[in-house]
C-alpha cells in the first residue's frame, strides 16, 4: 500500500516489499524483504564547494541489494554518485540504517538500528555493527569485524578484530581505559 516503485529498478524473485516503500535506479536480486517506509535509491549527500556557491553533485548511480537480504523500517540507502551503492548477499539491515552512496557491505553482515554509514565506506564480510554506530566514509572495515554499540569509526579496520568506543579501537582497550577512567574520577572525588 502506497509504495512507489520508480524508474530504472527491476525486482527479483520472491521479494517482499512493505507498504510505504520507495524504490528508484535500484536492482533486488531474489527473497529480498524490504520493510515500511524505506527509501531506496535516494540522491545521495553529494556537494562540492566552489568559492562562496555550493554545487550538487549529480547522483547517477544505483543501488544493488543481493540475494536473501532483508532491510528493515524506515532505512534510507542512497543510490551512488558514479558507481552504485552495494549491500551483499544474506545481509540483515535493522530499523533506521543509513546507508550512502557508494558504500559497499560485503556478504553475512548485520547491522544494528540507528547505524549511519558516511559514503565510499567499504564494508567486508560477516561484519556484525552494534546500534548507533557511526562509519566515516573512505574507510575499509575487514572481514569478521566487530563493532560495539554506539561506537564511532574514523579509521580502517583490519580482519578479525572487535573494537568500540569513540575513536574506535580494539574492544579490551576500550574496556581498560573506561575502566581506568572511572578509577581517575573516583580518586579525584576524594
Amino acid at each position: 500500500l502506497n509504495s512507489v516503485i520508480g524508474p530504472n529498478v527491476k525486482i527479483g524473485s520472491n521479494c517482499n516489499i512493505a507498504d510505504n516503500v520507495s524504490i528508484f535506479f535500484a536492482n533486488l536480486d531474489e527473497n529480498i524483504k524490504i520493510a515500511s517506509g524505506t527509501k531506496i535509491g535516494s540522491e545521495g549527500f553529494g556537494f562540492a564547494v566552489d568559492g562562496n556557491k555550493i554545487q550538487k553533485i549529480p547522483q547517477i548511480g544505483r543501488v544493488i541489494i543481493m540475494k536473501n537480504s532483508e532491510i528493515g523500517a524506515n532505512c534510507c540507502i542512497d543510490r551512488g554518485s558514479a558507481g552504485d551503492t552495494v549491500i551483499g548477499n544474506n545481509c540483515m539491515l535493522d530499523n533506521l540504517v543509513h546507508i550512502a552512496h557508494n558504500v559497499e557491505i560485503g556478504n553475512n553482515c548485520i547491522i544494528a538500528g540507528q547505524v549511519g554509514i558516511a559514503g565510499s565506506a567499504k564494508i567486508g564480510e560477516n561484519v556484525s555493527i552494534g546500534g548507533q554506530v557511526g562509519v566515516n566514509g573512505h574507510i575499509k572495515i575487514g572481514n569478521n569485524v566487530k563493532i560495539a554499540a554506539k561506537s564511532g569509526v574514523i579509521s580502517d579496520i583490519n580482519d578479525n578484530v572487535t573494537i568500540g568506543g569513540y575513536p574506535s579501537v580494539p574492544i579490551k582497550d576500550w574496556h581498560r581505559n573506561t575502566i581506568f577512567l572511572k578509577k581517575s574520577i573516583k580518586k579525584n572525588e576524594k
